[in-house]
Parts: structure tokens; C-alpha cells; sequence
């Protein structure tokens, strides 16, 4: 018994990197137990302890006899957890080549390697990269519970269970709190790609800042776990791509309005203060469809935030991996000083689209169709000319200028198209009105006239 009591006391693990308390004294243990304790626990259990106190000697004893090396606990933690955060390198040592696995996720999403990371154990890290250990450290992880965004979803209330990909498989299904959403999910390779998580940061600061009808509404993002998230409606009816592909050429009318719809999001955008918003990859697959029918713009991964008064250049040519380049305003293309009126370009090529039934220079490869932009050349109108009657054949026109000055804001477009499709609302209406006049009259005269049935019989009069 002696012997016992004289053992060194194990110290409680210290916590996983991304786990949302921690309640840790200085040494960075919670609480001591005796080793009479340990050694009632159970033998995966006591080689969790003996990871933390380092016991290489009694770690390989266990594991001899048996003791799975990638055990995990209630938490989904590891041995090679515990070791990486006590900075026992011996033991990681020998837990690697004892057939531990290298990336196991905790109940957080936190690897042996991002807890090295946070515990800033520098030996261990190295020699988890040199077996083939992937951060997996969200980039925007904080340390301050206090400083974890409003928006923020715990990325276990996710249900991913019967997932189907949407829009250009960017987006997935989920369930969340009892409803469908659409779930944007940011690789990996994020962690090393600067311009990505840049691009992250950009997409939700936008986001953020978004609220109408006619724009997908963010719900919230996975910012403190990988893989990083964001989660918006889910629009079930599709995008206005498929839904062109199924409908192929639209009347005016129905044109117009949807027309409408787009041009009131986009708007909204670009009236956004104190900095306007342009979205930078209008087109069919980025305009989702509700359930009412109503278009919605979606799709922010590009977009920027934009002084009115300023314009932008990129450092580098807009590459069609990163934007449709069938839809793209030539000043982009050529890399040129740009501003809101790209997406107005683009909005010429979608109306279009919608009264022709086919995409801009369908026939050419999307590579090629900006070339030919930037050589004035526009979508030839091959409809009939009455399908762009009442001044819609020159609104388009009109948006797709060369001189981006001349294109009109969305504040014009949208009084342009309201009178176009009151014109549709008013033929509309006389096309049904004189066949109601017809039944009133029609009515009038039933009433007037005698029912046969009611007149009196000859030999009746007679009596």
C-alpha cells in the first residue's frame, strides 16, 4: 500500500484546442487524481493517463497487451490527442509507430496536430508534419470565447445524411434546427491559400450586410472548426440555368418579370451604404428560383465591397475557373479599371437568354466568348423583333454598351422594365375585359328575356 501512495500523481488532460470552455490552472491541469485512482480505470483509459504523464515504459506495456492504440474517449479524443497537447514528443513518438493515426478529429474537429499548434509544443508539430499531418486550425479560430462571431454554427448541428449537390456543386443540402438549408463548405487547402481565406472573409462580411427579398438570405457560417462554412436558404426549385434549360425561350412578359426581379436585388446591392456591393459573376446559375417563382440572387464568393466613387483593378486576369466568362463585361476581361456596371453587362446577356432560349454565343466555347466582347461583338437578337418590342431590345442594347457609362444603373433599369410590364399587366387586362362586357351584356339580356317555361298555354288564355 505503501508503494502506492509513494506513485506520482496523474494530473487531469489538458483540453482539446477547439473545445468552447476551458477551465485550466496555470499548469494547464484541472485537477489531480491518485494513482490508486488510475489504476482502477479501465486499461485504454489508463493509457490516456499514462500518455499524460509521459510514461513511455507503462504506454508500451499496455499497448503489448493489447490495448488499441487509436482508442478514443466519450469525446472522440486519442492518446496521440493527449500527447500532442502535453508536448510529449517521446510519446507521439512512439504512438506513430505504433500505428496511431495521424489526423483522428475530436468531438470539436480538432486533430492531434492543431492542439500541438495551440499548445505551441513546436518539437511535435514538426514531427506530426513529418508523418504526414494536415492542419486542420479554422483560420479564423479565436481564442476568446467572447470574440467567436454572432452568426456562428456549431458545425454538429449539421445533418449532411442523404446531402445532394447544388448550384455548380459549390452548394450542399443539410438539415439544420429542422429545416433544409444550403451549406457552402471551404476545403481543406484553405488553411495554406491566403487569397482563399481572404476570400472567405470577404463572402461573409458581405453577407452579412445582406437583407432582401430578392437576395439569398444568410443564415449563418462555421468560422471555429474545418471544414469552414457557410449556410444560407436552400431555394428547392433550382437555379434560373436549369430552369432555362427546361423552358427553353419565355414569353416577354414572363421574361420582364423576372427580369424585374434580378434587377431589384442587384439594386440593392449596388445602392448598399456606405459601401456599394458589386457581385462580379452574374448569371443564370448564381439566380436561384423560390417557391412562389420569384428569382433571387445568390452566390457571393467574388463579390466586393466598393467605394461609388472608386473603381477597381485586379492584380491578376479574371480566370473563367473563377467566373462564368460567358456573362463577363469586356473592361474585366481585359483587366482593365472596372465598377458596378460590369454586372450590368452581364444582366443584358441574361435577358436575352431568357427571350432567345439559348445562353450568349451558345455555340462558341465559354473560353472564347469574352474575346469576342472585347471585339465589340454582341449576342445576335435572332427572335422575333416583336418579342423585343416597347423599348426592351433597346434597354438591352443599352446595358451591354461598350462605354460602361453609358450602361444605366439597376435604379434605371428597374423604372425601364415597370413600364414595360405594365404595358404586358394592360394588354393583359383587354384581352380579358371584353370578353366580361360580353358575358354582362349576355347576362342583362337572359334576365330581360321571358322564361319559355313560364308563358301560358294557348288553351289555358282561352278559358
Amino acid at each position: 500500500m505503501e508503494a502506492k501512495l509513494a506513485q506520482p500523481r496523474y494530473s487531469l488532460l489538458k483540453q482539446s484546442s477547439l473545445a468552447p470552455e476551458r477551465e485550466e490552472d496555470e499548469s494547464g491541469a484541472d485537477e489531480d487524481l491518485g494513482a490508486s485512482e488510475v489504476g482502477d480505470f479501465d486499461p485504454p483509459l489508463r493509457m490516456m493517463y499514462l500518455v499524460n504523464e509521459g510514461d513511455v515504459e507503462g504506454i508500451n506495456e499496455l499497448l503489448n497487451e493489447g490495448v488499441n492504440v487509436n482508442f478514443k474517449d466519450i469525446d472522440h479524443r486519442t492518446a496521440l490527442h493527449i500527447a500532442a497537447c502535453q508536448g510529449r514528443t517521446d510519446v507521439v513518438d512512439l504512438l506513430i509507430r505504433r500505428g496511431a493515426e495521424i489526423d483522428p478529429k475530436d468531438r470539436w474537429g480538432s486533430t492531434p496536430l492543431a492542439d500541438a499548434i495551440f499548445y505551441k509544443n513546436h518539437e511535435v508539430i514538426k514531427l506530426l508534419e513529418k508523418n504526414g499531418a494536415k492542419s486542420l486550425v479554422a483560420p479564423m479560430h479565436v481564442q476568446n470565447v467572447r470574440e467567436i462571431p454572432e452568426y456562428e454554427i456549431d458545425s454538429t448541428e449539421l445533418d449532411f445524411t442523404n446531402s445532394v449537390e447544388i448550384t455548380k456543386g459549390t452548394y450542399v443540402t443539410a438539415s439544420w434546427r429542422g429545416i433544409q438549408v444550403a451549406v457552402k463548405k471551404i476545403g481543406e487547402d484553405v488553411i495554406s491559400d491566403e487569397d482563399k481565406v481572404t476570400a472567405f472573409r470577404d463572402e461573409l462580411q458581405l453577407l452579412q450586410k445582406i437583407r432582401h427579398p430578392n437576395v439569398v438570405q444568410f443564415l449563418g457560417a462555421v468560422t471555429q472548426t474545418t471544414p469552414m462554412m457557410i449556410v444560407t436558404e436552400y431555394l428547392p426549385k433550382g437555379d434560373l440555368c436549369a430552369f432555362l434549360k427546361k423552358k427553353g425561350a419565355l414569353k416577354p412578359a414572363a421574361a420582364v418579370k423576372l427580369a424585374l426581379d434580378i434587377a431589384r436585388g442587384m439594386n440593392y446591392l449596388h445602392e448598399n451604404k456606405p459601401e456599394a456591393i458589386i457581385h462580379r459573376d452574374l448569371e443564370p446559375s448564381n439566380i436561384l428560383r423560390d417557391d412562389s417563382g420569384h428569382l433571387k440572387v445568390a452566390d457571393f464568393g467574388v463579390s466586393k465591397l466598393l467605394n461609388v466613387a472608386k473603381r477597381v483593378k485586379e492584380d491578376k486576369p479574371v480566370l473563367c475557373t473563377d467566373v462564368s466568362c460567358r456573362y463577363i463585361a469586356p473592361e474585366a476581361y481585359r483587366n482593365e479599371e472596372y465598377d458596378l456596371k460590369v454586372d450590368v453587362f452581364s444582366f443584358a446577356l441574361i435577358l436575352q437568354e431568357m427571350i432567345e432560349g439559348h445562353p450568349p454565343f451558345h455555340a462558341k466555347e465559354e473560353v472564347e466568348v469574352p474575346k469576342v466582347y472585347a471585339e465589340k461583338e454582341r449576342p445576335p437578337f435572332r427572335a422575333s423583333a416583336k418579342l423585343y418590342s416597347h423599348g426592351l431590345k433597346e434597354l438591352i442594347e443599352e446595358c451591354w454598351s461598350e462605354n460602361p457609362t453609358k450602361r444605366p444603373t439597376f435604379k434605371e433599369v428597374i423604372r425601364k422594365l415597370e413600364v414595360i410590364n405594365n404595358y404586358y399587366n394592360h394588354k393583359r387586362r383587354w384581352k380579358v375585359r371584353p370578353l366580361k362586357c360580353f358575358n354582362n351584356i349576355e347576362a342583362m339580356f337572359k334576365k330581360d328575356r321571358p322564361n319559355p317555361s313560364s308563358r301560358s298555354s294557348p288553351s289555358t288564355s282561352s278559358r
